[in-house]
């Protein structure tokens, strides 16, 4: 008895074509000849309406999401469908849940399922158990293949002898070991890359320095028409990041570094895959396996160095240097509840404040203080330990400044090399074709003529380099950079030094900095890179205190000054005893009226000096009869008692005291009989 019926025959016939990967689609053709050789198999079996899905060819059977699979049931649930057809039971499914609500389905609604070992009616008990079976010997088989080839490979990777892909800057030597590409070119691009990574700390900052340079960088091509070969484009940013990462690089086989995270989402799995995992649970790592670019020691460096920069990775970091004036941003710790402190500017001022209690808690703030002065005192710590290594470092700037060709000039060069030797292999190909074939000659000349405009681009571009280059350092200036050499400060101050290079002197320095606020003083801890540290202690501005504030001595200095002398004269005595304002700036009549004015100094009044009793160092000159330089010399010997609030102040002697000394002193009889005598006055 045939279990094609004519209600069978009245619905359509529904061939469904799958094929699990891209690669199966690419070389396994005749498979997919025999899927759609179906549709004439049904019209043998007597079905004229034979609608063929293939929606799902290069997707996988093993539960994620297939429209062709989905329209499939729907078309059943809907009762259009009177049989399915596919080569085997694995087409249609890989895995329990779409097998059994396949079966299932169509045993509600009556659909028959067509293989090429039979046909299968799922309302029969028998066929249904066949089906079954079919179902769970597909999947099990899945499972055993995966485990199998899965096991295979970590078996060879443990060897370190697993090479799914070989990154830029290697090449395979036999099927189980690698070496470093011989190409100069490609391992000086590589070489590069690491060097300035040291120099900026910071993967943006290379790929923007490799971008404004115009240099490219080896990478792999895994297109079909150009096959596995490298090719060279400028950078983007994960072309550098994956250099800095990959330990290749640093001599080491690893195998594990991502992973696939399988999820349920509307009913279906999803799969993730390229998660990175961290170090430790890498399935294999095999150190000093091949000759690196780097060692290993530099390359965990780099792992920290990256992630410090990773600011918005929900990490307490230290973060990359960022644009601003304070210099201390990512080094500072709360004290007091361990969190990173973050930077607040208003206007050119910052200050530094913890808020992590704040956003996590809804509590008050840690801490706050202004961050000049904090970074004045750590910068000046910084430059009183590094002083030694200051004429190190003027010689090895010299010694870069005069050493090789620059990185870019050095690879423009090796891309000229290049282009020359493809120039010349254009033109022996030009020339060992016959000239009157100009089908081929033709194709072959314009090739050539490619290759020498490359070339004359790239010559263009090296003369360029060459035009802008610096002349070296005259004995002048380096005489002069040894003398920045030896004195760190004048170096740190100079105009040159921009905020983002003291930064980097200090991140190279120090590892972090512990912050306390203990009454009116900020309390720092300094952790260095090598282990060591220094504590440092700090006063904390009063209410009212900022930056341009002139110090304590100067105010009162002004203030007494204001009793003796006019606004202008404190001005110009300010100026000769090196006493600036708070902005630096040298004194003036009106900055010392609005001082006053804004202190409450009163201003000075012709009459004081004989208010209060006092005399000026003239006046008592005078009374005496003696020279000023005369008189000046008794106070000096304490004959008469006199003050004098700075050098260039007048001198105040009382009128008391100036009395006292010349009743005492009086001679008891005249310097000459004669009445008329004069006296001289000695310079």
């Amino acid at each position: 008895m045939t279990k094609i019926t004519a209600e069978h025959l009245g619905r359509g016939a529904f061939v469904y074509i799958r094929q699990s990967t891209a690669d199966q689609l690419l070389h396994n053709t005749e498979s997919r000849r025999r899927q759609y050789g179906l549709a004439d198999r049904a019209r043998q079996l007597g079905w004229s309406s034979v609608e063929v899905i293939d929606d799902d060819l290069g997707r996988s059977g093993g539960g994620i999401k297939r429209p062709g699979f989905e329209r499939l049931l729907a078309a059943i649930c809907e009762g259009r469908v009177g049989a399915v057809l596919a080569i085997e039971a694995s087409r249609l499914a890989r895995n329990g849940r779409d097998w059994h609500t396949l079966i299932e389905f169509c045993g509600l609604v009556g659909t028959v399922i067509v293989d090429e070992d039979g046909i299968y009616d799922p309302r029969h008990p028998n066929d249904r158990l066949l089906l079954g079976m079919k179902g769970t010997m597909s999947e099990l088989e899945l499972s055993l293949f995966r485990q199998r080839s899965h096991e295979a490979l970590k078996q060879k990777a443990r060897r370190g002898a697993l090479f799914l892909g070989v990154a830029a800057g290697y090449a395979k030597a036999g099927r189980d070991r690698i070496e470093k590409d011989p190409d100069q070119r490609v391992q000086d691009a590589v070489r590069l890359v690491f060097s300035k990574f040291a120099e900026f700390q910071s993967v943006r900052q290379v790929h923007v320095w490799l971008r404004d340079e115009g240099i490219a960088l080896p990478v792999k091509s895994h297109k079909a028409a150009e096959g596995r070969c490298i090719v060279w484009k400028l950078p983007l940013y994960n072309t550098v990041h994956n250099i800095l990462t990959n330990p290749i690089y640093a001599g080491a086989y690893a195998f594990g570094r991502t992973m696939s995270k399988v999820s349920v989402e509307n009913g279906r799995k999803r799969v993730k895959r390229g998660l990175r995992r961290p170090l430790a649970e890498w399935d294999v790592l095999l150190k000093d396996q091949h000759e690196g670019y780097i060692s290993w020691s530099a390359f965990e460096q780099n792992q920290r160095v990256i992630a410090d920069n990773a600011t918005g990775k929900g990490a307490t970091v230290r973060g990359a240097v960022r644009r601003g004036e304070l210099l201390l941003a990512g080094l500072l710790r709360c004290g007091h509840c361990g969190r990173k402190m973050y930077v607040g500017y208003g206007g050119k001022a910052g200050r530094y404040y913890c808020q992590g209690a704040l956003v996590n808690h809804g509590t008050e703030r840690c801490i706050s203080f202004g961050g000049l002065r904090a970074d004045d005192a750590v910068g000046a710590e910084v430059l009183r330990v590094l002083k030694p290594l200051g004429i190190d470092a003027a010689v090895n700037a010299l010694q870069a400044q005069t050493g090789e060709t620059s990185a870019a000039q050095r690879q423009l060069e090796l891309a000229l090399q290049q282009a020359r030797f493809e120039a010349a292999h254009s033109r022996r190909q030009y020339d060992a074709v016959d000239p009157a074939n100009r089908l081929v000659a033709g194709e072959l000349e314009r090739r050539w003529n490619e290759a020498l405009q490359v070339a004359q681009r790239i010559e263009g571009e090296i003369a360029g380099l060459e035009a802008s280059k610096q002349a070296p350092l005259g004995e002048k200036e380096r005489q002069h950079l040894m003398q920045l050499g030896s004195d760190l400060d004048l170096a740190w101050s100079h105009p040159a030094a921009t905020a983002a290079t003291r930064k980097r002197i200090l991140r190279a320095a120090l590892h972090e900095i512990v912050v306390r606020i203990e009454g009116d003083h900020v309390e720092m801890v300094v952790h260095w890179q090598g282990g060591d540290h220094t504590a440092l202690k700090l006063k904390k501005n009063t209410v009212g205190k900022h930056r341009w504030t002139i110090p304590e001595d100067t105010l009162s200095l002004i203030r007494e000054l204001a009793r003796q002398m006019p606004d202008r004269q404190i001005a110009r005595l300010l100026n000769r005893v090196g006493k600036p304002t708070g902005r630096g700036n040298g004194w003036i009549e009106a900055r010392v009226r609005s001082f006053r004015s804004h202190h409450g100094i009163a201003v000075y009044r012709e009459g004081e000096w004989t208010e209060r009793g006092e005399m000026t160092l003239e006046a008592v000159a005078q009374i005496m009869d003696v020279s000023v330089m005369t008189a000046l010399r008794m106070i000096q010997r304490g004959v008469i008692k006199g003050r004098q609030l700075c050098k260039g102040a007048p001198w105040v002697i009382k009128v008391e005291d100036a009395a006292a000394y010349r009743a005492q002193n009086a001679p008891q009889h005249p310097l000459s009989a004669d009445p008329a005598q004069q006296t001289f006055a000695f310079q």
